[in-house]
């Protein structure tokens, strides 16, 4: 007779140890960084966020550099509808100029104030009243066409005592691509009636010019124009950029936040350069274009326009650079100016 013998097997009952993994860690926040990269915009541009997409695309349409983030996600046709490039356009050649008295006695003294918003704005700023109109001129980089210069530089260049940053620029040829050395000026420059640059032929762009007599005109002029006016200083800045024509404010449609340049003429004929920057030294968020008007109004200008801003913003009084720059490395290389000769 065999018997079944059962067999008692003893297990041990083992804890699982698992060792913390912080490969695993990693490569899961990574994929989490990876992800929202990729979708954010996607979120942001066609989720019902209206106005954070309305700020997004003002901004990426401000740099010459960024537009791509804008139209890479988006058609033209959208894009004007964020940034107002759909409203009617505001006429800007009406200016009764007759009202701006360019004094005959030359004063050549500058006046120095500080900017301030109120007590929510983002902003710090400072403006310069140049007494005599006719000392204010076009400067640009001795480079032109190649490579930029910083304000500094510009202003040492023509021995002028302060000056502010200008025009638009691109790198798109006569440089390596996208170098950002600033030495390619957009649209026309003209300095004592002299053209400098002439990026538009015979057509017409909008331009801050000056005459010989210092009296400051905006709007959209042909070459031949500005000859006919008696125009000494001519610089392209963009459409849809004038704050206050005739001493009223122009509809402001970006509100994109950032540093900006700002040229204007009050009615004594005084010509007023101002810079806003950031109150934060690590962001660019500093003034919408919205507060930049409200700024030149209340300093008295009855001609007002926005130049280029964003990491060129910058201001040089008395061989020193009196405002603080976005840009990471100081100043940064422009194409073009403002100065004022001594």
């Amino acid at each position: 007779m065999i018997r079944n013998k059962k067999k008692t097997i003893n297990r041990n009952n083992k804890k699982i140890n698992r060792k913390f993994s912080w490969k695993l860690l990693l490569g899961f926040i990574l994929f989490q960084l990876i992800f929202t990269v990729i979708t954010a915009p996607f979120v942001l541009l066609y989720g019902p966020f209206e106005e954070a997409k309305k700020t997004y695309v003002s901004s990426a349409k401000a740099s010459m550099n960024y537009q791509w983030l804008a139209t890479m996600f988006l058609s033209d046709e959208k894009i004007a509808e964020l940034t107002g490039e759909n409203e009617a356009t505001v006429d800007i050649t009406n200016e009764d100029n007759s009202l701006i008295e360019i004094p005959k006695a030359k004063d050549d003294t500058i006046e120095y104030q500080m900017v301030t918003g109120d007590s929510n704005a983002k902003f710090k700023g400072y403006a310069l009243v140049i007494k005599d109109p006719t000392r204010v001129k076009v400067g640009i980089t001795s480079k032109l066409n190649k490579e930029g210069e910083t304000v500094s530089e510009i202003a040492d260049n023509y021995d002028a005592v302060a000056a502010i940053n200008g025009g638009y620029f691109t790198d798109d040829e006569g440089a390596e691509k996208w170098t950002s050395n600033g030495g390619i000026p957009v649209g026309y420059l003209m300095s004592e009636g002299k053209e400098l640059h002439n990026g538009v032929g015979p057509g017409s762009t909008t331009m801050v010019a000056i005459t010989q007599d210092g009296l400051m005109q905006v709007g959209k002029f042909t070459v031949a124009e500005l000859k006919e006016k008696n125009i000494s200083e001519a610089m392209t800045y963009k459409d849809k950029e004038t704050l206050v024509n005739g001493g009223e404010a122009v509809p402001i449609y970006e509100e994109s936040s950032s540093p900006r340049t700002m040229i204007g003429q009050r009615k004594n004929g005084s010509i007023v350069f101002v810079i806003l920057d950031s109150k934060n030294p690590e962001t660019r968020m500093a003034a919408t274009l919205k507060e930049a008007q409200e700024v030149m109004i209340k300093l008295g200008c009855y001609t007002a326009v926005n130049l280029d801003g964003g990491k060129s913003a910058t201001m040089y009084l008395n061989d020193e650079v009196i405002n603080n720059p976005s840009y990471a490395l100081g100043e940064r290389p422009i194409a073009s100016g403002f100065i004022v000769k001594r």
